[in-house]
C-alpha cells in the first residue's frame, strides 16, 4: 500500500503509479523555494529538488538536516524501483485511467 505524505492528505492507492498520478493531479502545485519553479507536490517536488539543486540549497531552502536528505533519497528509490514512469507520464499527458495489471 501506497500512502500520499502531503500534508493533510490520508489516500492510500494499491499501485505507487495511482499515487503519483493522484500527487500530481489533486493537489496544489507548489513553488520551488530554491528556483520558483511550479511544479506537482510529492514525489514530482522532490525530484526536482535532488535533480535540478544541491544538497546544500535543499538544506537551506527547507532548513533540513542531513536525515530529511536521506529520507527524500529513499523515497525518490522506492518509487523509482516499483514505479512504471512512463505509465505515470502517459496518463498524465492523456488523462487516461490506469492500466489493467493481469
Amino acid at each position: 500500500m501506497w500512502s500520499c505524505a502531503i500534508a493533510g492528505c490520508d489516500t492510500e492507492t494499491e499501485r505507487v503509479e495511482d499515487l503519483i498520478v493522484h500527487q500530481a493531479r489533486d493537489h496544489e502545485r507548489v513553488q520551488c523555494p530554491v528556483c520558483a519553479t511550479v511544479l506537482p507536490d510529492g514525489y514530482f517536488a522532490i525530484k526536482h529538488t535532488f535533480e535540478e539543486h544541491t544538497r546544500t540549497d535543499f538544506m537551506r531552502a527547507y532548513d533540513a538536516e542531513s536525515k530529511d536528505i536521506r529520507q527524500r533519497e529513499a523515497v525518490i528509490e522506492a518509487v523509482e524501483s516499483r514505479a512504471d514512469m512512463d505509465e505515470v507520464l502517459s496518463r498524465l499527458d492523456t488523462d487516461s485511467p490506469p492500466a489493467e495489471r493481469a
